[in-house]
């Protein structure tokens, strides 16, 4: 693909950075070729900017949807290979191509996407290499040869919907026999810039099919919260235009509640609606292929009686690695909304909502990387997303606070709790996983941010800038950003440390950094009395190891303390949320935890449970995004402290808290298995492991081992 050429039409008009113009149709391209010989093997290279859907001889070649992945196309480009031997044959052949904007034309002007380096309008790079059993090869590649005109979308944007007249939709355009005399030869354009790379990640999938569970007039309740969009079926007449209205929630009258667009202050022709202009013909499909939502009830308007409709759950489509099921009714629920909730928010890049953002919000993934490792075959979609760090990365050093970002979010929304993602997600994999390659991949870029926030130090030594506890139940009651700039900063250095010795290099420099940062901390914070109100500062402290052994007895029994009167209730941010359930859980206080999790009073998982959430909240109050991750951690709870699958530097530990209202459950990860079963203590490992069971911790071979809890 490297000197691939790309093509478009040329009555595309030119995008300016600023143009706000509904720039928004789609292209067909289509390229009809011969083939003599005996085919032993075929290979398709093909990047659609933004979206595309690939066809040959009459059939799609994948079920990938919403592919090309998002990059700073500027930068780096991402392209998929296919094989598609099997759709060729002897004679005459086609290749057709349906092409939307995606993120790469996107004209919202809230995170500076209008003024996105790379916005242009749709283009085409195809690469099909085919081989015979002559031992010849023909390569057709993008060019003028190809047919282009309009497509059937007459608006699509990535984020806010589509409009489809299927009057203008032309029937078997990806045939070899199709008429396309009247198309346009495309032209050679200006490529995006970056360099391509061959696509490693899974693919982005319909993954579920739902049925609604309910409709009250025109209104569809598909009974859990997605990402993805609905599929209809229908006969309408020509011309008859049918609104598919996308939203989380109703309000008090039974309508939708519109609450998600207040985000967007640029013109939009639609707003989480999808519209669909019947051609007559019977029996007609639908659903939006160059963009998604997210969304639980959906309105219809407009639409013959004879409509069907199904929602669609689209989302990375990861091999499963982790398990975990308990007789514990609620706590089987709060795990399934955080599953939903981490994968309606992993769609191509970890994002931190389907329905508004769609952006890769740095803390937000951060928060919640365990519990997806534990659950996901990951890692190269992280590994991924980790090179999008790379490209938005100024010589600097510093981050956006999303990535990939097309120029916003460096000067807000960004802070060390969000970019330390650069560092912490490398370790996070290598801990869970064994796999370094991100930490090999992104050491210059670490190392470059480390200078960054040396860069950042204040005459004191201290940073704070950015965001810190984000979203506690109370807005007014938020711990100081620069407690937990600073701890992080300090936790930043011990792991690049860590990570030193692991890719053998010199460790010396950053425990030397990690000491001085630590007495700075301790120095302002340790015994300040303003900061004992705060869950989060005891959370943190310990969880950062700011602390020495006696002092974190001392802290463990002040946060016991606020917690119990503060009638076991949460009261911190994602931060100290992250931080909360291993601190009390590793010194004894799982029960507590399990206190606050089910307190069936707001705030509380449970309450959200109670209150009809199928995923988690952006607010303890529900008042903003029903669809976040970010308060994910008890996910990652589940499987660390209850199950008791705990990775660490030193290894696999195996060390439950058991709770009396979980009296049995199941956990896997990949091949390591936890039972427990009344008073019976099930483990198998596939690898040397220290088991910590009844007070008394011994290191055991690989095997199953059976102990009777005392």
């Amino acid at each position: 693909m490297k000197k691939t050429k790309w093509i478009s039409n040329k009555n595309l008009r030119d995008i300016t950075p600023y143009s706000s113009d509904l720039v928004n149709e789609s292209l067909y391209f289509r390229r009809l070729f011969t083939i003599k010989d005996e085919i032993k093997s075929a290979d398709l290279c093909v990047c659609a900017l933004g979206l595309g859907v690939y066809y040959i001889n009459g059939q799609r070649i994948t079920d990938r949807v919403l592919d090309t992945p998002y990059t700073a196309y500027h930068k780096r480009v991402i392209y998929n290979s296919y094989d598609v031997t099997s759709y060729l044959k002897k004679g005459d052949n086609a290749i057709g191509i349906h092409v939307g904007n995606g993120m790469y034309n996107n004209n919202a002007l809230t995170w500076n996407d209008m003024m996105a380096p790379w916005r242009s309008g749709p283009k085409l790079a195809v690469k099909l290499t085919i081989k015979y059993t002559s031992g010849n090869i023909d390569t057709i590649t993008t060019d003028e040869l190809w047919k282009t005109t309009y497509g059937p979308c007459l608006y699509n944007h990535m984020r806010q919907g589509e409009k489809y007249d299927a009057s203008l939709k032309q029937e078997g355009f990806t045939q070899a026999e199709f008429d396309d005399s009247s198309w346009e030869n495309a032209i050679i354009v200006r490529g995006p810039g970056g360099v391509l790379e061959k696509n490693i990640c899974p693919p982005v999938r319909v993954c579920e099919t739902i049925k609604p569970v309910s409709k009250v007039g025109n209104i569809y309740d598909f009974g859990v919260n997605i990402s993805g969009w609905v599929k209809i079926k229908l006969t309408g007449r020509k011309g008859q235009s049918v609104s598919i209205t996308y939203d989380e929630a109703l309000n008090e009258n039974g309508d939708l509640l519109c609450g998600n667009n207040r985000f967007f202050s640029s013109p939009v022709m639609l707003q989480n609606q999808d519209i669909f202009i019947c051609s007559g013909k019977e029996n007609e499909e639908f659903n939006p292929e160059f963009n998604y939502h997210g969304f639980r009830y959906v309105k219809i308007e407009n639409a013959p009686e004879n409509i069907e409709v199904v929602a669609q759950f689209v989302h990375t489509d990861f091999e499963v690695v982790g398990e975990f099921v308990t007789d514990n009714p609620l706590i089987n629920k709060i795990h399934e909304i955080s599953l939903r909730s981490i994968l309606s928010n992993y769609v191509g890049i970890p994002t931190d909502c389907p329905h508004r953002e769609q952006n890769g919000w740095t803390g937000d993934a951060l928060c919640s990387v365990d519990q997806t490792f534990m659950n996901y075959n990951a890692n190269n979609s992280y590994f991924k997303w980790l090179n999008d760090f790379k490209d938005a990365q100024r010589p600097s050093g510093q981050l956006p606070g999303i990535i990939p970002s097309a120029g916003w979010g460096y000067n807000w929304g960004s802070g060390p709790a969000w970019d330390s993602a650069l560092i912490l997600i490398p370790y996070k994999a290598y801990i869970i996983t064994g796999d370094k390659s991100m930490m090999e991949n992104m050491w210059d870029n670490m190392t470059l941010y480390i200078d960054y926030l040396e860069s950042m130090e204040r005459s004191d030594g201290t940073i704070c800038f950015g965001l810190g506890d984000w979203c506690p139940p109370n807005e007014s009651f938020v711990l100081p950003t620069e407690v937990t700039d600073i701890g992080f900063y300090y936790y930043d250095l011990k792991v690049m440390s860590y990570m030193a010795d692991v890719l053998d290099k010199d460790s010396t420099v950053w425990e030397e950094k990690a000491k001085r940062i630590k007495e700075i901390w301790r120095n302002k914070f340790l015994n300040n009395k303003e900061l004992k109100k705060y869950q989060a500062y005891y959370a943190v402290a310990i969880y950062f190891g700011l602390v020495n052994e006696q002092e974190t007895k001392d802290f463990v029994e002040e946060l016991v303390g606020l917690t119990k009167s503060n009638d076991y209730h949460i009261d911190c941010g994602f931060i100290g949320i992250k931080a909360i359930f291993d601190v009390l859980s590793d010194n004894g206080y799982a029960d507590i935890l399990y206190k606050m999790v089910t307190n069936p009073t707001y705030p509380s998982y449970a309450w959200w449970v109670n209150n009809g959430m199928t995923t988690l909240c952006e607010t303890w109050d529900m008042k903003a995004s029903r669809n976040h991750h970010m308060f994910s951690e008890v996910e990652n709870w589940f499987y660390k402290h209850i199950a008791g699958i705990n990775f660490g530097t030193d290894g696999l530990t195996i060390k439950p808290s058991f709770i009396d209202e979980i009296q049995n459950f199941n956990a896997r990860y990949k091949n390591i298995y936890t039972k427990k079963v009344g008073n019976q203590f099930t483990v198998k490992i596939d690898r040397k492991a220290k088991i910590l069971i009844n007070g008394i911790c011994k290191e055991y071979q690989p095997g199953e081992y059976t102990f009777e809890i005392k």
